[in-house]
């Protein structure tokens, strides 16, 4: 009788403290929609194609989709291996961080980019852009090339992506390199 008497003393106990009140959250309105990702994910790899056949993988440790901006955002290290004809990787481009034309399909890489081929050469710069449409490389900003045999360094460069003939617009370093 005691048990019953207790159990029923405790039921009601929290019946009564049972309310019928919602608690709404607080929703801050500094928050602006427009900079909230679409989709995010963290180390990530994006696989490129042109007609079924790999062209370049990207791999980043944060991937931001920004629809309203149509653009990707690439951040936390990035890596993209160009293919050739052959499905051969020919190409390594690695930077701190970058972003992709959703539209253009165009990559844009920036801070401590190298990019090296098949052959030894070397690109440094602090920024660049993929031309996925003609399949250049592009910047206006200070580089460095580096082969076998020698090192120039300039302003401006456009190359194809697999850094074979390339042209550095205003030249204002070059020296032989000893091997």
């Amino acid at each position: 009788m005691k048990k019953i008497f207790l159990i029923g003393c405790c039921l009601l106990a929290i019946i009564a403290g049972c309310k019928n009140e919602h608690v709404k959250p607080v929703i801050s309105g500094d928050i602006n929609s427009s900079e909230i990702p679409a989709q995010e994910s963290w180390k990530s790899t994006i696989i490129m194609t042109d007609s079924g056949k790999t062209a370049a993988i990207i791999q980043t440790g944060h991937l931001r989709m920004m629809l309203n901006k149509q653009e990707t955002l690439l951040d936390e290290g990035l890596q993209v291996d160009f293919y050739n004809k052959a499905q051969v990787k020919s190409t390594t481009l690695t930077s701190v961080s970058g972003k992709v034309d959703d539209k253009t399909k165009n990559l844009f890489a920036y801070q401590n980019v190298v990019a090296k081929n098949d052959s030894g050469v070397v690109l440094q710069t602090e920024e660049l852009m993929w031309d996925n449409a003609r399949q250049k490389i592009l910047t206006d900003k200070f580089v460095t090339i580096t082969t076998r045999t020698e090192k120039m360094q300039g302003y401006g460069f456009e190359s194809d992506q697999f850094i074979r003939n390339y042209v550095i617009y205003r030249i204002t370093y070059v020296t032989n390199v000893k091997n």
